[in-house]
């Protein structure tokens, strides 16, 4: 199947309203956590295969993930589809404002290779509880993921509304110039600005979910053990191939050497004194990455690590120190096991040196200091912040989760992915009560002076309190009292004529 016929194939199905049922969306969703369930083994097998991914990282960074996500979704997308209404005015006293949740449409989902599972079907969840139907690309790279997808997807969804389709980059550059009611995408941002392109070409929104140099500061204030460990679990989790990842520290001078070493230090207690042979490290997941992770470690001076073996594509934990602004390291996102640390004096110097570069995708504050902290995130832009800790903002289903500037568009996670695959359409249900058209009559020609000053004065009185501020009954007597005003001003008004 082409895929021109594959996308006509989901606008068929949601043309004729099959995914705007919301019994029809509950149980899709179920079906998808089914098949986490029943196929948890086989998933985290496939993770491992593409990336050596632990049974530890898999499951808690991966299926568990995905598992609270979709349950979110299933508990609260009946309520979150309802409409909503609006608070009346003077002028809709009598009619119905209303927001209604529209889904998009069809939806293309773009799923990244370094959480080939989370990346792809969370998106997808939203999606489907917002009621689209959705064309899922997983990531190539990821080509036993991949293959799992391909396989589970079809027997637990539906197949006319939720198709998978693979590829490398030729095959996604034709999918994109196809016609989507929205696009979701993950990757760099290098890409993203290619899927950008592509989808002015029909006016598609997107979420684009991609990267960023995430910086790290920490100052004397902090309890550096526990700070070491946090920074080293974060950094090392898939290898650093983590979009939120720290990727260098910006550190007081006056305890740069007493952090660096406490680092080393918890690199050894976490994976031993031969990281290779720890079974608790991902691999690096192809040659073209370890050649540019391997390129990156000519930067700066090696305090612990170096060591490659591209046999294995291996990558140890590093460390580097001396590093200056202006190295190979410090020009792109590392997504890799390499931690460079920069000397600064003060946070001053951290604020100056982040907002002399991109936005990026997170920023982490390690630091005691109440004034500091606020002063690092008031004065610098980031798409999220975690004070003394790294990625931990990710699990919070409460927070959004996006980029800004070159670090993304648009955010995503628990309601705002259903907001994300939702526009949110205004409905005015007007009523054909007399007083409504009495009171409206002045827009009416022919125009007179009168007509608008009548016109002027509703629409300066704008907000009626009493539906705001005060219990049901005192505002319905409240609102009748309204009626009769109105009534008398518009008969007052009347003698003018």
């Amino acid at each position: 199947m082409s895929y021109e016929e594959i996308v006509q194939k989901a606008r068929n199905a949601f043309l004729a309203g099959k995914t705007r049922n919301i019994d029809f969306r509950i149980r899709q969703l179920q079906n998808l956590l089914r098949m986490y369930e029943e196929n948890g083994p086989q998933l985290i097998e496939a993770l491992y295969k593409d990336l050596r991914k632990p049974k530890h990282e898999a499951i808690l960074l991966e299926l568990n993930v995905m598992k609270t996500d979709v349950r979110t979704m299933i508990e609260n997308c009946r309520e979150w589809a309802a409409p909503i209404r609006v608070p009346k005015t003077v002028v809709t006293m009598m009619d119905t404002p209303v927001i209604l949740h529209d889904p998009y449409g069809v939806v293309l989902v773009i799923g990244a290779w370094n959480y080939p599972l989370i990346l792809a079907l969370c998106p997808v969840a939203g999606a489907i509880a917002a009621g689209n139907c959705v064309v899922i690309k997983p990531s190539e790279l990821a080509p036993a993921t991949c293959k799992v997808l391909e396989e589970l997807i079809p027997r637990y969804l539906d197949p006319e509304c939720f198709q998978v389709v693979t590829g490398g980059p030729t095959e996604s550059q034709e999918l994109l110039k196809l016609k989507f009611d929205y696009i979701f995408f993950t990757g760099s941002t290098t890409v993203g600005r290619l899927v950008r392109e592509a989808s002015n070409k029909h006016l598609t929104p997107v979420t684009l979910e991609l990267g960023g140099k995430s910086p790290v500061y920490v100052d004397e204030s902090v309890d550096l053990t526990i700070a070491a460990k946090r920074i080293i679990w974060g950094k090392m989790v898939n290898s650093g191939q983590t979009c939120i990842a720290p990727d260098y520290i910006l550190c007081h001078k006056s305890i740069k050497d007493a952090l660096v070493a406490k680092m080393c230090e918890i690199l050894v207690e976490f994976y031993g004194t031969d990281p290779q042979k720890s079974s608790d490290l991902c691999r690096i997941v192809n040659v073209r990455h370890f050649q540019r992770l391997q390129g990156l470690l000519k930067s700066g001076r090696v305090a612990v690590g170096g060591k490659t073996d591209v046999d294995d594509l291996w990558i140890d934990p590093t460390i580097l120190v001396d590093v200056k602004p202006t190295d190979p390291v410090m020009q792109e996102e590392i997504f890799g096991p390499i931690l460079p640390v920069i000397e600064i004096e003060d946070a001053k110097e951290a604020v100056d040196f982040i907002n002399s570069r991109d936005k990026p995708l997170s920023m982490y504050i390690y630091s005691s200091n109440k004034t500091v902290t606020e002063y690092l995130h008031n004065n610098t832009s980031s798409g999220s912040i975690c004070v003394n800790d790294c990625m931990m903002q990710f699990t919070v289903e409460e927070l959004p989760f996006g980029g800004v500037g070159s670090s993304g568009i648009g955010a995503y996670h628990g309601k705002y992915s259903f907001d994300t695959f939702t526009h949110r359409k205004s409905c005015l249900i007007r009523s054909f009560d007399k007083l409504g058209e009495i009171l409206g009559k002045d827009r009416y020609p022919p125009y007179t002076e009168s007509k608008l000053r009548r016109l002027i004065f509703l629409l300066e009185k704008r907000q009626i309190p009493s539906m705001r501020f005060i219990p049901y009954v005192a505002s319905f007597a409240l609102g009748v009292a309204s009626v009769f005003l109105m009534r008398y001003i518009v008969k007052v008004s009347e003698l003018d004529d």
